[in-house]
């Protein structure tokens, strides 16, 4: 029993070791488990802030070709209604209402309504008095 005695403390460290090797095994494995599974979830964040960020930029770029395009119509627009040749010219009604048109001249002549032609004829006697 003396030997056995001498070698229980012997024993139980080794056992401990044993236990504490193993453990540190277990741990490493879980570590690098763990390790694996966050740089696997950093990539994926990192593909998805980047698909982000492209989306963002290309809503940019669609946003910014947008505008321009509603500019380039806007003045196309303003042209168009600047020189739309069935634009009423009321100052052309108005001079031949001065070189003596009629009502019925300034419809034939200017294209505008009747009411129109009075309207101009009315506003230019108006002046006239």
């Amino acid at each position: 029993m003396t030997d056995w005695m001498m070698l229980a403390p012997w024993a139980l460290t080794m056992t401990t070791l044993a236990l504490l090797c193993g453990h540190a095994i277990v741990t490493r494995r879980r570590l690098n488990a763990m390790e694996a599974r966050f740089r696997d979830r950093l990539e994926t964040l990192g593909r998805e802030l980047h698909a982000t960020s492209s989306g963002s930029l290309g809503v940019g770029n669609r946003v910014v070709r947008c505008e321009r395009e509603l500019h380039e119509l806007h003045t196309t627009v303003e042209e168009m209604r600047q020189n739309d040749p069935l634009r009423v010219s009321y100052d052309e009604a108005s001079r031949l209402v001065d070189l003596g048109a009629d009502v019925d001249d300034l419809m034939n002549t200017c294209g505008i309504s009747r009411p129109e032609a009075e309207l101009v004829a009315a506003l230019k006697r108006r002046q006239a008095a």
